[in-house]
């Protein structure tokens, strides 16, 4: 599982902590995931306003508002294989 993940959330965000804890759950400390908070960045915030959290990989958006661990598992498989 070596490809980059960024949660882009914002704070108090329970949906955004959620989603973290999720995959916290899932893969524990194996799996790096880059925080970066929306409402830092004018651009950040018009891209992903109300929409967080969003996880993003490489290749875009696997997930959006709530975790599909279907298309995590999916992202990091290809990953994996791509090693």
């Amino acid at each position: 599982m070596n490809r980059s993940l960024t949660l882009y959330s914002r704070q108090g965000c329970h949906l955004c902590e959620q989603m973290l804890a999720e995959i916290q759950g899932l893969y524990g400390a194996e799996l790096a995931i880059g925080l970066v908070d929306v409402d830092s960045d004018a651009l950040l915030l018009a891209r992903y306003g109300l929409k967080v959290p969003v996880l993003a990989g490489e290749d875009g958006v696997i997930s959006s508002g709530r975790l599909d661990a279907a298309a995590l598992e999916d992202y990091l498989a290809c990953a994996d294989g791509a090693a």
